[in-house]
């Protein structure tokens, strides 16, 4: 199995900045995917940002020059570095990773979700 633990979210002002953190652990073999998804109050789940093995990035319009993907291959974590914060990035942000165990299974697991609220 394959566990994921997010940190970092809370209540900032607009403006702020947040740095989310999600650590993977378990019967890792290799990695693809690491994502960075969320879901506001009455929408559907959005991808916000995506990093590939080769380092290759890709965010949604919305986060463009404001977001930062990076992973840490050693430590199977990925990270979301979040400045210049506005009320509408208030969400629950919910970070994906997909991947191969050691048995040579594929899988994809989700974090708990933490919430980042930006308000004054």
């Amino acid at each position: 199995q394959v566990h994921l633990v997010e940190s970092g979210g809370g209540l900032v002002e607009p403006g702020g900045s947040l740095r989310l953190s999600c650590a993977a652990s378990g019967t890792i073999f290799s990695i693809t995917a690491m994502d960075w998804h969320r879901q506001a109050p009455g929408k559907q789940r959005e991808l916000v940002a995506t990093i590939k093995n080769d380092g290759n990035t890709h965010y949604a319009d919305s986060v463009k020059g404001r977001f930062t993907i990076s992973r840490d291959n050693a430590n199977n974590t990925v990270y979301l570095q979040m400045n210049s914060l506005k009320p509408d990035d208030t969400a629950v942000y919910y970070c994906f990773v997909g991947g191969q165990t050691d048995w040579g299974t594929g899988f994809g697991s989700w974090g708990q979700g933490t919430q980042v609220t930006v308000s004054s």
